[in-house]
């Protein structure tokens, strides 16, 4: 999903969730926002030649290493005379920016650079990035101001799309009014405040905050536009009530919006968390005799209802029912029916499951191996995790952050600091996993263990990728390297630190810390 609709970027769902909800609200958005720089899906650096690659490189390494901002435009400038600051480059640039949390101010001063050169317009794509770091980092009043320069140089570059990029971040740590507030603010920056604009509102808020957040601003905000399709389908996703779905169903014929298949899947997914299997499988037959055929997101609500009822076996029994219908199963189908067998502590059924999907042409994603991981976590199973992980590793598939929590942790819990550290090692090898995350994990259990060599070049692995060590990780190493009177090697990791603290200055104003400025208060 996207990470607005999904922030999220990770759906940390415990075992009984349910698959069908997550996967249709990533489909419902995907056509609107497509174009969103996303968290997990994309990888932080995507290759189009050596030399861009080379440059992206350079430009990056300008940005984390300058102190100043002084020192930070006067690289950018003797860089600029031997490498073309392109569209192609400064967006590869930003998404590195995005993906290893690097200071969002140096990135802003970056982004005016460039800005600067005569003609040029940002593309949509670095403008929501853009957006998305400084409302990361809370530095609202620092995102008002590139939109308004942004409105000056192409008003047509802010859409519907930048709307949800900005009200994901101030809805994250903000009021529902302040967002909303937040929200009419953009009139005056929009070229086309149309519907889409509402929507990009309501999908934020039932992201965000809740769905009744999300129903109460529509209720009073309806007058203001016309609703259509996929306003109804925003609000009729992720329903806990089945009576407010049902009366918001109907509500929806009395505006003379008719349901389409989105429209029944969210009713269907609404039965299927509450337990009324019956009444999910009505609207199905519903479905049919509208002529509206059951797509791939009605069976997965399908089997992962029956997994809540206890009934595995019938849920697997779906997958061949539905492909008499012509509706072939996909992972996520799979992957519902495999978290039944979980959650039933059937772990040798899930597993017969998932040799299945790869008989049928399947491969196992990340879902597919978080559910089992997840299981196994539960049951302290280590030797089952390990050997999962390597059959993740063999078969391409990357671990995301979740799957490498839970392996961390396992493993930190277990006290194997090898394969802790060949877990690392591939994540900084191969780019998969937060290093943020795991780092923490790892240097406890590097530390508790006394394994300072190791927790100091695992610390410098992590800087030279542009990562900032958290500051709690760094005390920790610091008080052994205190007491082993490791002077100088603690200076060189002070000296590491520092780079992502608060020495950048901004520009127009060297005394101010970058680190602490344009942040908003809500």
């Amino acid at each position: 999903m996207l990470h607005l609709f999904i922030r999220n970027p990770i759906f940390l769902h415990s075992c009984t969730s349910s698959t069908a909800t997550v996967r249709y609200a990533c489909l419902n958005s995907l056509l609107f926002f497509s174009s969103i720089p996303q968290i997990e899906k994309i990888p932080p650096f995507t290759s189009s030649s050596p030399a861009v690659n080379d440059d992206v490189e350079t430009v990056f390494r300008i940005l984390t290493s300058s102190r100043t901002s002084v020192e930070l435009r006067q690289s950018l400038r003797s860089a600029a005379a031997s490498i073309p600051f392109s569209n192609d480059l400064i967006d590869k640039v930003l998404k590195r920016v995005r993906f290893s949390h690097s200071n969002p101010l140096q990135a802003l001063e970056f982004f005016k650079f460039t800005s600067r050169k005569k003609g040029f317009l940002h593309s949509a794509f670095s403008l929501d990035t853009m957006l998305y770091v400084l409302g990361r980092s809370r530095k609202f009043d620092n995102i008002w101001e590139v939109l308004v320069e942004a409105k000056k140089k192409d008003q047509s570059s802010i859409t519907s799309r930048t709307v949800q990029v900005v009200l994901a971040r101030i809805a994250k740590v903000c009021s529902v009014k302040q967002t909303v507030i937040s929200f009419k603010r953009f009139r005056r920056l929009v070229l086309e405040f149309d519907t889409s604009c509402y929507n990009a509102l309501f999908r934020t808020l039932c992201q965000e905050k809740s769905m009744s957040d999300a129903r109460n601003v529509y209720h009073n905000l309806k007058h203001e536009f016309r609703p259509n399709l996929q306003t109804f389908n925003i609000l009729l996703s992720g329903w806990k009530s089945t009576d407010e779905a049902e009366g918001f169903f109907e509500e929806m014929r009395e505006m003379g919006v008719e349901p389409d298949i989105v429209s029944y899947n969210c009713l269907v997914d609404v039965y299927c968390k509450t337990r009324e299997i019956d009444k999910a499988y009505r609207v199905v037959e519903e479905m049919r005799e509208r002529d509206i055929s059951p797509d791939v997101i009605t069976y997965t609500s399908l089997i992962g209802g029956l997994g809540l009822v206890g009934q595995p076996d019938k849920a697997r029994d779906v997958l061949e029912e539905m492909r008499e219908y012509g509706c072939y199963p996909d992972v996520a189908a799979y992957n519902a029916a495999i978290r039944n067998f979980c959650i039933a502590k059937r772990i040798g059924d899930a597993y017969g499951l998932m040799n299945e999907m790869v008989k049928k042409g399947l491969s196992p994603n990340a879902t597919t191996y978080n559910i089992l991981l997840r299981t196994f976590y539960w049951w302290n199973d280590l030797i089952s995790s390990w050997n999962l992980y390597l059959r993740m590793r063999e078969t391409g598939c990357l671990p995301n952050t979740q799957s490498c929590m839970f392996l961390i942790r396992l493993l930190r819990r277990h006290e194997k600091v090898e394969m802790a550290l060949e877990l690392w090692n591939d994540m900084v090898e191969m780019g998969f996993g937060s290093y943020i995350l795991v780092s923490d994990v790892l240097f406890d259990l590097l530390c508790d263990m006394g394994k300072l060599d190791e927790a100091e070049r695992s610390f410098l692995q992590m800087v030279e990728k542009g990562q900032k060590p958290s500051n709690v990780s760094f005390r920790r190493i610091k008080v052994l390297m205190e007491l082993a009177n490791r002077q100088d090697a603690l200076r060189n990791l002070s000296e590491k630190m520092a780079l992502f603290g608060g020495s950048i200055k901004l520009a127009g104003s060297e005394e101010s810390d970058l680190e602490t400025s344009g942040s908003m208060t809500c």
